[in-house]
């Protein structure tokens, strides 16, 4: 899509500036995209105003009271308002686009941010399910075979309350401490 290009009396009217203002910065190298017509004679981007500093549609400059023809005077303001708005637009759009993907940036570095989590709390995970797989694998090396009641008692005296031995007594008769 080609950009907008005005003449610098056009881009002093937009930017409510004089010519020669806009000259001065055209010679200074704050205007690089300007280009020589030879029909119109020097046309400015308005990205290049809108870089420089430049606000569009900015009150009118001291050439834009300038006396011109009676007849033609209300065209040609009409004219310039209208290469104003038309300026002010494609600036609104830029802008727009801008905030568009810097958006889409930010939702980009947020989806990665998550995926990051994610693979984080997955590799948490694992290795959470493969201690507690040590862990009940120590648990069940530890528990007594029910062969063990041959081989004699394998507790302290007196563990969480059940009396030394493989068995406690309850209610009349004899259960086991462990579960089969």
């Amino acid at each position: 899509m080609k950009r907008p290009m005005l003449t610098q009396r056009e881009a002093a009217a937009a930017c409510g500036v004089s010519r020669s203002t806009i000259r001065r910065r055209r010679e200074a190298g704050d205007l690089p995209g300007a280009v020589s017509d030879e029909a119109r004679g020097w046309l400015i981007p308005v990205d290049d105003l809108l870089a420089a500093g430049f606000r569009l549609n900015a009150p009118a400059g001291p050439d834009a009271t300038a006396a011109s023809p009676a007849g033609t005077s209300g065209q040609r303001q009409k004219h310039q308002h209208d290469l104003g708005e038309v300026a002010a637009l494609h600036a609104e759009l830029e802008r727009v686009r801008q905030e568009h993907a810097l958006a889409v940036a930010e939702a980009e570095h947020g989806r990665q941010l998550a995926e990051a989590e994610a693979r984080h709390l997955r590799a948490e995970l694992a290795a959470r399910v493969e201690h507690i797989a040590d862990l009940q694998q120590t648990v069940r090396a530890l528990m007594p075979a029910p062969q063990r009641t041959e081989l004699g008692p394998s507790v302290p005296e007196q563990v969480h309350g059940h009396p030394a031995g493989d068995a406690e007594v309850v209610g009349g008769e004899r259960r086991r401490w462990w579960r089969s």
